[in-house]
């Protein structure tokens, strides 16, 4: 017999099964990334039609069964609906929902990953920060969260703390000015080293909170792309979108 349970999360994704139903991939506080099927939700008077959308964020009662769950309500906290109002946005926010899919798991400890989402989107919304701004600084954090993530805070071949010069991508980390000629390193600017600290470092509920210059934001961006193709091995398709929607 199965049990009903609550949880809070988030919907990372939808996708329509049968005529009426669909299969939603929601990220809990409790209990990580799981799949729900919500049944009749595609009817046009179904409760569950507005509730079983990318990026609504809420309450889900589940009916847990032997071998799958089945979203039975929902109480929604927040639809993100100024979000969605809005194409850029709204392009934005899908790559942080796919990107979020797929570094979590399903019985793992999210909490981290869904704050961040859900702060980041926030932040986005809002309409306060440069929307690169804010994927560069989501992006960043996601990495660490997952442990994918170099170290800005020392060299990488002597270990000093002061006097950084440059990133090396080959040992995922600072090089000081000392080991410069041992191990070539891409020069940063102090700007863009002392972000990248504050990233690695702070809480997530105090990400959102500086500007950077045009030049800072490049060199994040770049740094991140690079990193990015080295050490993480998938290409994200809403990223693309994004990309094809926006620049060109």
């Amino acid at each position: 017999m199965g049990n009903n349970t609550t949880v809070t999360g988030m919907i990372l994704s939808a996708m329509p099964m049968s005529e009426f139903d669909k299969r939603v991939t929601i990220l809990t506080l409790d209990r990580g990334k799981i799949a729900a099927f919500a049944r009749g939700a595609r009817r046009q008077n179904s409760p569950l039609l507005a509730a079983t959308n990318p990026f609504v964020f809420g309450e889900f009662v589940l009916y847990e069964g032997r071998n799958s769950y089945n979203l039975q309500s929902a109480s929604v906290t927040n639809y993100f609906a100024d979000l969605t109002s809005d194409l850029a946005n709204t392009y934005y926010g899908m790559f942080f929902l796919e990107m979020a899919e797929y570094f979590t798991q399903e019985n793992n400890d999210e909490k981290q990953v869904l704050s961040l989402l859900y702060q980041s989107l926030r932040a986005l919304e809002s309409g306060k920060y440069e929307r690169r701004l804010v994927k560069v600084i989501y992006e960043w954090k996601m990495l660490m969260l997952n442990g994918i993530y170099p170290n800005m805070f020392s060299c990488q071949c002597c270990g000093k703390k002061e006097e950084l010069y440059g990133f090396s991508l080959r040992l995922a980390g600072m090089i000081c000015k000392e080991c410069s000629d041992k191990e070539y390193a891409k020069t940063m600017h102090p700007s863009t080293l002392y972000t990248l600290q504050y990233i690695m470092a702070s809480q997530i509920t105090k990400l959102f909170r500086f500007s950077v210059t045009e030049e800072v934001l490049r060199e994040l961006e770049k740094i991140l792309d690079s990193y990015r193709g080295q050490y993480v091995n998938h290409i994200f398709k809403s990223e693309k979108f994004l990309e094809d929607g926006l620049l060109q």
